[in-house]
């Protein structure tokens, strides 16, 4: 059987998510990637015991949705798969980009870039790409890209963004030999000025590590 694989554009449309209001008093704008199986809306219950008026939150959704376990009852959602990654990378780096133009952040704000586990390698590569002055970047249970290089990261750099990485030692997702693998790719790509934390715990979020990082 002979297939020929063939490509067209069109304009398409995704929601997400935010959590309080963005008003002359917030001090704070998260933009938080969730990880594969969320929802947008769901995955904003982790931050909703930092104050309201200081802290907003913008929570961009995955595009790729499918049922969870099979029961066609919960809903999940993925950002990437091998399948046309490059491709499908591209669109995602579009939506993000379109969400962050809709929001109009101040410039008074802080920004803070938080991913957790596959949001982790959104969050970095949309902060690539954009040459995103935030002042903090959290990389929370993820995997690093492979594609990314120090370079890339310059702009972290002249902005003094301050990266932060959290790894559970009880991570299903990683053994040993690839948690020391991901700590020489962070002090790599940081040139050694990312600050990596072990915490107690699985491939889970934890609302008191949040709260500490503000």
């Amino acid at each position: 059987m002979h297939t020929t694989e063939k490509q067209v554009s069109y304009l398409t449309t995704n929601t997400y998510e935010t959590l309080n209001e963005l008003t002359k008093k917030t001090k704070n704008v998260w933009i938080v990637f969730h990880g594969i199986g969320f929802l947008s809306r769901y995955f904003l219950k982790y931050f909703d015991e930092l104050p309201a008026e200081d802290n907003y939150f913008i929570a961009p959704q995955a595009p790729s949705k499918y049922y969870l376990k099979n029961e066609y009852r919960h809903v999940g959602a993925s950002w990437l798969t091998k399948e046309n990654t490059a491709l499908e990378k591209k669109n995602v780096l579009a939506y993000l980009d379109a969400v962050f133009e809709a929001e109009k952040i101040p410039e008074t704000c802080s920004i803070i870039v938080f991913g957790f586990s596959q949001g982790v390698s959104i969050a970095m590569r949309w902060a690539v790409h954009q040459k995103l002055k935030c002042d903090q970047l959290i990389l929370y249970a993820g995997g690093i890209p492979t594609e990314l290089e120090p370079h890339d990261f310059d702009f972290i750099q002249d902005y003094g963004t301050k990266v932060t990485v959290l790894v559970g030692n009880q991570d299903e997702y990683i053994n040993e030999e690839r948690l020391q693998n991901e700590s020489k790719k962070i002090e790599l790509l940081f040139q050694g000025k990312a600050e990596q934390m072990i915490y107690e715990g699985g491939h889970e979020i934890k609302k008191e590590l949040i709260n500490a990082l503000v």
